[in-house]
């Protein structure tokens, strides 16, 4: 979550983070840290594998939260991503290998499971 919380510091709108990693790896938690640092109550961030898109008010932005973990990448178009990124916030896409395209000047983040209590992040944009 402190990984999240700072980054978000530096985030504007528009951004988009993409998130890999193993399942299990920390991804919801950093998407937690992430609303903690745009100023929403990382307790309302729950993973939207099932539902695909949450959406997070009451911050300084914002915050899309997208899982493509269930979809295949010819599903995903229909998920309206384009309009939005476009939509004045941030968005975190959790498993983007999913997209059928990239995202110019997306922040990538991928999270390594070490162990129960141990992960590696990098972070690139």
């Amino acid at each position: 979550m402190a990984a999240g919380r700072e980054l978000a510091k530096a985030l504007a709108t528009g951004a988009v983070v993409l998130l890999s990693g193993d399942l299990g790896a920390g991804k919801t938690a950093f998407v937690r840290g992430l609303a903690e640092g745009l100023g929403i109550d990382p307790a309302e961030v729950t993973s939207p594998t099932f539902t695909l898109i949450q959406e997070y008010r009451g911050g300084r932005l914002p915050l899309f939260h997208v899982d493509l973990y269930r979809l295949k990448v010819i599903e995903v178009d229909g998920l309206g991503l384009d309009e939005i990124t476009l939509g004045g916030g941030v968005t975190a896409i959790e498993w983007p290998d999913r997209l059928p395209r990239p995202f110019a000047e997306a922040i990538s983040v991928h999270i390594a499971h070490i162990d129960e209590s141990t992960r590696t992040i990098s972070i690139q944009n």
